[in-house]
């Protein structure tokens, strides 16, 4: 497993993990998409396959047998708590690595599926004295299984670490931030992003990844699911709407027109894409300015997370999230 960037995070949770009183929570957070999750399970293999080998100290290889069960979820001894698939069937018959991305999940992952951890960690780990518990994301714990995740990070099973992963821990509970080491994530460099990209878009050009490095903001997932959906344009014209306040609506229906059931994938993208250009407008914001955009973009954000589930009209989300965007505009404010 083949990971670019973040190299001061690695070497810090290595040093720690290595000490006298590791710690056996982690709070790992940071932007959506910029390698969290894939660090989580290079981190939860190299502790097992360490748990199993005390005499191993460098770095596995990608056909170490450990390596090799975790990443196909398949190891005794690591636990994985995310959003289930909504049609379970559909997945029954794949390996975890054979799963689309489209894949349609339920909505938060629930109190039963920590429930079930509880019951696995009152047993002894299988293959060594260690368990490795990752939670992909935390944001994404509905109330009551966030309280009783607390409950366990409170009193630890013997050997238990846990890797939990969140894009706004701001949000989480305070007692669950208190159990935890914080391990912050920074967005990727440029460098570092146009090794990716370009070695998973061969064909791209030069311009195009550049292009698709400005619109993501250090996530290379969000900039490879940008890649082919020609967003320069969505993504000028949203800029265009909050310098001027489209006062006339010509952008935002013309916007509005260019979703329905074909464009999905666009469609999906430019629900990413609007909460994105706020955030990217409230860091550069001024003080009085950030907390009013900074408002919006939590509209637009709850907005984008309805319409993700299919069941809202696009051009009428489209609608409302572009008109999120032109009340900022120095000339809707004034009036």
């Amino acid at each position: 497993m083949t990971i670019l960037g973040h190299e001061h995070e690695v070497a810090a949770f290595r040093s720690a993990m290595s000490g006298e009183r590791a710690p056996h929570a982690w709070l790992m957070t940071g932007p959506q998409g910029i390698g969290k999750a894939s660090l989580a399970l290079r981190f939860a293999r190299q502790l097992l396959a360490e748990a199993t080998d005390p005499g191993l100290k460098h770095e596995m290889t990608e056909d170490h047998p450990i390596a090799r069960l975790c990443d196909a979820f398949s190891h005794p001894d690591l636990y994985l708590l995310d959003r289930l698939p909504k049609d379970a069937k559909s997945v029954r018959d794949l390996d975890r690595r054979q799963w689309p991305q489209t894949l349609e999940r339920v909505r938060n992952i629930s109190i039963e599926q920590v429930r079930t951890l509880r019951t696995a960690c009152a047993l002894k780990p299988s293959l060594s004295e260690r368990r490795l518990i990752i939670v992909d994301s935390v944001d994404d714990m509905e109330r009551a299984a966030a309280n009783a995740l607390l409950k366990i990070l409170e009193e630890p099973p013997a050997g238990t670490v846990f890797l939990l992963i969140s894009h706004a821990p701001g949000r989480l509970l305070p007692t669950v931030r208190s159990r935890c080491r914080m391990l912050r994530f920074r967005a990727l460099r440029h460098d570092v992003m146009a090794a990716i990209l370009s070695g998973n878009l061969p064909e791209a050009s030069e311009d195009e990844i550049d292009s698709l490095i400005g619109r993501s903001g250090g996530s290379a997932s969000r900039a490879l699911s940008l890649s082919g959906l020609g967003l320069d344009t969505l993504y000028e014209a949203v800029a265009r709407i909050a310098a001027d306040g489209d006062a006339n609506n010509i952008e935002r229906a013309a916007l509005a027109l260019l979703f329905n059931s074909r464009t999905q994938r666009r469609y999906e993208a430019f629900l990413d894409l609007v909460p994105h250009f706020l955030c990217q407008r409230a860091r550069n914001a001024s003080e009085p300015e950030r907390g009013k955009i900074i408002a919006s973009w939590e509209s637009a954000k709850r907005i984008a997370n309805a319409a993700a589930g299919g069941s809202l009209d696009p051009a009428a989300v489209a609608l409302r999230l572009t008109g999120i965007v032109a009340s900022l505009a120095p000339a809707r404010q004034s009036a």
